[in-house]
């Protein structure tokens, strides 16, 4: 199933996002994904949530719309805009498979930042699934930390600009 994902301009004071995330828990919706970040204009910020409930896509927009701390709310659609992960992953630098999982980092596109001889730290930027994949292709390498943001997105084109 499609994730649904959700682009919010919001005040940027103190309790916001606990509101947000508070109307998902009281009406027992799950979130999938969130980020938050300030936006160009230090008193707005942009939170992005993500949510796989596609029958209670419009009820959440609505509450979303309702609240005060809301300036507004868009859904973003694959089509339509331009979504990113981050992941940070800490693996096991086994000798004899070291190039191996240096194949797949580059196959992956992916980006080697810290490197000793007990571990590697690698980097991977990219659409969900992307994410999704390259954790798979390296788990048999031994996974000894990660760490993944939630879904970035934007519209394309200038017609359609979330901005206040």
């Amino acid at each position: 199933m499609d994730k649904i994902v959700v682009a919010i301009l919001v005040e940027n004071r103190y309790g916001v996002l606990n509101r947000i995330t508070g109307m998902f828990r009281r009406k027992g919706f799950n979130i999938d994904t969130l980020t938050v970040g300030e936006t160009a204009d230090p008193k707005v910020s942009r939170i992005t949530i993500s949510f796989c409930s596609e029958d209670d896509k419009e009820q959440i927009i609505k509450q979303l719309e309702k609240m005060p701390v809301v300036k507004m709310v868009r859904e973003l659609d694959n089509a339509s805009s331009v979504s990113r992960e981050l992941l940070l992953i800490k693996l096991k630098n086994d000798q004899a498979k070291r190039q191996e999982l240096m194949t797949v980092s580059e196959v992956f596109r992916t980006k080697i930042v810290d490197y000793t001889n007990d571990d590697i730290i690698i980097e991977a930027t990219g659409p969900s699934h992307k994410i999704d994949a390259f954790i798979e292709v390296v788990k048999p390498y031994g996974i000894l930390e990660m760490c993944r943001t939630g879904v970035s997105a934007l519209s394309r084109g200038a017609d359609d600009v979330l901005n206040v």
